[in-house]
């Protein structure tokens, strides 16, 4: 018997959208296993679970939820196509995952996929009662899908929202990890992240807005433009998301980019574990911190982190990190910034700008990008860079 596919104006749209996230999904999964990228896979899963949570509705509005055929309707109901419980979790592992490179997952972390599993254990539970057991529909008897109930939909929608606010705080830690250990924090922040998690949040908020317009979920006829709108956001988190993975890929040789905020320096807290007092005595590490920045201009590396700066002391990042905050009230990306915008200050000052470009100055301060650079200056001074050279003349 050949199944049936009405290509209409909605099943055909759908149909498009189904097809790229399927596509995208296996491209990704390729990357992951070719470059043993752990973030390409998860998001890779999540472009899957996407694929499938439309397909109900593709399907349906191509006439397989019909009477007039046996096998489709049975196709769609026994198929558990919406994984809803299981969207957020992958959500916030491959957050994890794209944020730090070490993370592997633990045993205590499957209880998050617990939900999911009981679902498709209660699916496994309706198609052997319906079609092994009783061989009549007895759980389908409304005729409706399961997958479309109002209970299971809010329940997803509830999981989601949860699993965002997971993810948010993970990057929330990640952005106070960096600018705590390193001075080019501007250049790894990774956007596409902030970016991601905006685009999720937009489906989660088109689902309650087209909940209460239309809390009839089990009706797919009305659902249309969730779908529509879900599509699109879906598409471009597919495609910014395989852009972001393909520039992580080139750029994986750069150690500007691959540094992983969440490890320890666990060689610079060995080597002096048997040191004493190195951790207190701000005063003292104090000066010497001023001392290094000033005199020995380790500011113009733009690549410092605070591990360097504790192997020139001879202490721990901790004890350098305790400093910064507490004796300059900073953050170390904030303090080695402060050095680089002061040393350019002089520079301007003295009419270097005249000689030379105002990046190259940038760049010799140890700024690794204009924009970097214009953003510091202005959040020390107040003021763009030519605003200040208008000022001094």
């Amino acid at each position: 018997m050949d199944f049936p596919f009405s290509f209409n104006e909605k099943s055909s749209l759908l149909l498009i959208f189904f097809f790229h996230g399927i596509v995208f999904s296996f491209i990704l999964l390729r990357k992951g296993i070719i470059h043993n990228n752990k973030a390409s896979k998860w998001l890779s899963l999540l472009l899957f679970l996407y694929a499938m949570y439309i397909t109900p509705y593709m399907l349906g509005y191509a006439g397989w939820y019909s009477d007039n055929y046996e096998i489709t309707p049975d196709i769609l109901f026994f198929v558990p196509f919406m994984q809803v419980l299981l969207i957020g979790p992958v959500v916030y592992f491959y957050s994890k995952s794209q944020l730090n490179r070490s993370y592997k997952l633990t045993r205590r972390d499957y209880i998050h996929f617990i939900p999911a599993i009981l679902y498709m254990i209660y699916s496994l539970v309706v198609f052997v009662t319906d079609k092994l057991i009783l061989n009549e529909y007895y759980f389908y008897a409304d005729r409706k899908d399961k997958d479309l109930a109002n209970w299971y939909q809010i329940a997803g929608l509830v999981s989601m929202a949860f699993y965002l606010v997971l993810s948010l705080r993970y990057y929330s830690n990640y952005k106070n990890l960096l600018f705590a250990k390193v001075s080019y924090a501007d250049s790894i922040l990774f956007k596409w992240m902030r970016n991601f998690m905006i685009a999720f949040l937009g489906i989660l908020v088109l689902r309650v807005i087209f909940f209460i317009t239309n809390p009839e979920w089990g009706n797919f006829g009305s659902q249309f433009w969730h779908y529509i709108a879900f599509s699109f956001v879906f598409y471009y988190i597919a495609i910014t998301g395989y852009s972001s993975v393909i520039k992580q890929i080139a750029l994986e040789g750069e150690k500007l980019r691959i540094v992983n905020v969440f490890d320890e320096d666990v060689s610079v807290i060995e080597n002096n574990s048997k040191q004493s007092g190195n951790d207190s005595g701000y005063d003292e590490w104090k000066d010497k911190l001023s001392q290094l920045m000033t005199k020995q201009r380790l500011f113009e590396n733009p690549r410092l982190t605070l591990s360097d700066v504790a192997k020139e002391l001879n202490i721990t990042t901790k004890a350098v990190s305790s400093t910064v905050n507490s004796g300059f009230n900073m953050n170390f990306n904030d303090f080695v910034n402060h050095h680089r915008i002061e040393a350019i200050k002089e520079k301007l000052s003295n009419g270097e700008h005249n000689r030379t470009t105002l990046l190259g100055i940038a760049l010799d301060s140890g700024f690794n990008s204009k924009a970097t650079f214009n953003r510091a200056f202005k959040k020390s001074t107040s003021l763009s860079p030519k605003d200040f050279i208008e000022k001094l003349s």
